[in-house]
C-alpha cells in the first residue's frame, strides 16, 4: 500500500532523512518511533506529499506522490500533531467544510454522520470546536482525516496532551480503524505504540535503526534469552526436572523468593520456545508455576539501545527489574 524508497531530505548541509526506505502493507498498523528531531515528522510530512524530498521516492497505491499528487492524496487521510481545526465553527460545520473542500463524492448526509458514531462525536455534533475537551477535538481531528473514506491513515502524535481515559479512547479507535485501513502511527510515546501496533519503526539521526515485529525485535537485540520462572515445589527436584527437558541448556537457582517458593532461570537452545513443555512438566509434578518472564528487551530497552547507544542503562534497568522481583 505504501512503499518508501531511498527517502533523503537535506536541509543546506544538514541531513534530515538518509536513504530511509521501508514499506507498509494493506491493512497494517506500523507503530513509527524516534527521539524528537529524528526525522519522524519530515518523513510523515513526505509521504502524505506536505514537503518534497531531495532523493527518493514514495508511492501510495502505486501513485507517486510527486508525480501524481492528487491520485495519492486522495488515499490518504492525515492527523498532524496540531489537528488544522477551526476553533469558530461547530463540528457539523467544520466536518461539512472539509467534506467540500476535499471533493468528497459520497452520500454528505450519511457519510458525515457514520464517521461521527465511529469516532464518537455524535453527542457535540452541534457545538463549537473551541469549547471541546482536547479529547474530543483529536477525535473531530480524526474524523476530518477519514472524510472519503482513504484507505491508508497518517497520524501524527494523536494522544499528546490527553488525560489518560483519553489516550485509552483513542488508542481503542486506532485499533478499531485497523481493521479497515492501513495505519501508520507516528509517535515517541512507547506504550502507546506498544499497546497498538503490529509492527514498529524506530528511526535516529535521520536513519532508520529498526524495523520489525515488536517481539521480534525484543529477541533479536537481546543478548541473553532466559526465562525467570517462580515455582512451588521442592527446589532440588524442581532444578533436576527442568534440566532434564529437551534443548534445554542451563538452570539456575536464584533461591527462595516466598515460602516454598523458588526462582529458576532456564537457558534453551536458540530460538526454541520452552514454555509450554515447561508447563507440561509442572503439571505433571504438581509444582504450581507462579510467576513467568524472559529476559529479552522491552520497547524502552530497545529505544534507549538505538537512538542513545547507552547500553548501561540498559543493564542498569534490567537489574532494577531483576532485583524488585
Amino acid at each position: 500500500m505504501i512503499e518508501v524508497k531511498n527517502l533523503t531530505k537535506r536541509y543546506g548541509n544538514n541531513v534530515a532523512l538518509d536513504n530511509v526506505s521501508f514499506s507498509v502493507e494493506e491493512g497494517k498498523i506500523l507503530g513509527f518511533l524516534g527521539p524528537n528531531g529524528a526525522g519522524k515528522s519530515t518523513t510523515m510530512n513526505i509521504v502524505t506529499g506536505y514537503l518534497s524530498s531531495t532523493e527518493g521516492t514514495v508511492t501510495v497505491g502505486g501513485y507517486d506522490i510527486l508525480e501524481n499528487p492528487n491520485e495519492a492524496k486522495k488515499l490518504i487521510g492525515y492527523l498532524p500533531e496540531i489537528p488544522p481545526l477551526y476553533m469558530d465553527m461547530t463540528v457539523k460545520e467544520y466536518l461539512n467544510f472539509m467534506y467540500d473542500l476535499k471533493k468528497v463524492t459520497l452520500p454528505r448526509e450519511q457519510h458525515i454522520h457514520e464517521i461521527c458514531r465511529l469516532v464518537k462525536i455524535q453527542n457535540v455534533y452541534k457545538r463549537l470546536i473551541g469549547n471541546l475537551s482536547k479529547g474530543y477535538k483529536q477525535r473531530v481531528g480524526i474524523a476530518q482525516a477519514l472524510l472519503g473514506n482513504p484507505p491508508v491513515l497518517i497520524l501524527d502524535e494523536p494522544t499528546v496532551g490527553l488525560d489518560p481515559k483519553q489516550i485509552i479512547e483513542i488508542r481503542k479507535l486506532i485499533k478499531d480503524l485497523g481493521r479497515n485501513h492501513t495505519v501508520i502511527l507516528s509517535s515517541h510515546i512507547l506504550p502507546e505504540v506498544q499497546a497498538v501496533c503490529e509492527r514498529v519503526i524506530i528511526i535516529n539521526n535521520g536513519k532508520l535503526v529498526a524495523d520489525g515485529a515488536t517481539d521480534r525485535l525484543a529477541h533479536d537485540l537481546s543478548a541473553d534469552h532466559r526465562l525467570i520462572i517462580r515455582v512451588e515445589g521442592p527446589e532440588n527436584q524442581v532444578l533436576h526436572a527442568i534440566t532434564g527437558l529437551n534443548h534445554v541448556k542451563e538452570v539456575l537457582s536464584h533461591g527462595e523468593k516466598e515460602p516454598g517458593v523458588c526462582e529458576y532461570s532456564v537457558e534453551t537452545d536458540m530460538d526454541y520456545d520452552i514454555r509450554r513443555d515447561l508447563f507440561a512438566l509442572l503439571t505433571r509434578k504438581g509444582w504450581p508455576l507462579l510467576a513467568m518472564r524472559n529476559t529479552d528487551l522491552t520497547l524502552e530497552d530497545i529505544f534507549l539501545q538505538l537512538t542513545s547507544g547507552d547500553h548501561s542503562q540498559i543493564s542498569a534497568r534490567k537489574q532494577k527489574g531483576d532485583d524488585e522481583e
